[in-house]
């Protein structure tokens, strides 16, 4: 008698799986919309294909999970910049709340 595979505790099969093609249209989407905010119904109006709602909304959750959106009761935010001015500035950032950090570790820096 064959062995059962024992099931993986952190991934559900879906009944609705998107393809790879779909969860990239949808990211370009979110992207490229012009605005801020979105809901799910003029997400669905702005994809230049009909997707199927249970497979959006899995692909929904997933780019909730991995922090490329944030979806609220008013609607869903794209939050990935690439904008590499906007990285710079963000590195810059870090770096100045490091170096103020130091200065104050070594009392260099009071207040």
């Amino acid at each position: 008698m064959a062995k059962k595979k024992p099931k993986s505790r952190h991934f559900k099969k879906l009944k609705h799986s998107p393809t790879l093609n779909t969860v990239l249209m949808v990211e370009d989407a979110l992207k490229n919309m012009d605005e801020s905010l979105i809901t799910v119904a003029g997400l669905k109006k702005i994809l230049p294909k009909q997707v199927n709602h249970n497979t959006l909304m899995n692909i929904l959750d997933y780019l909730q999970k991995s922090n490329k959106i944030y979806m609220s009761v008013k609607g869903i935010t794209w939050l990935v910049n690439d904008n590499p001015k906007f990285r710079e500035a963000i590195r810059k950032a870090h770096d100045y709340d490091d170096i103020i950090a130091d200065l104050k570790r070594r009392n260099l820096l009071t207040s």
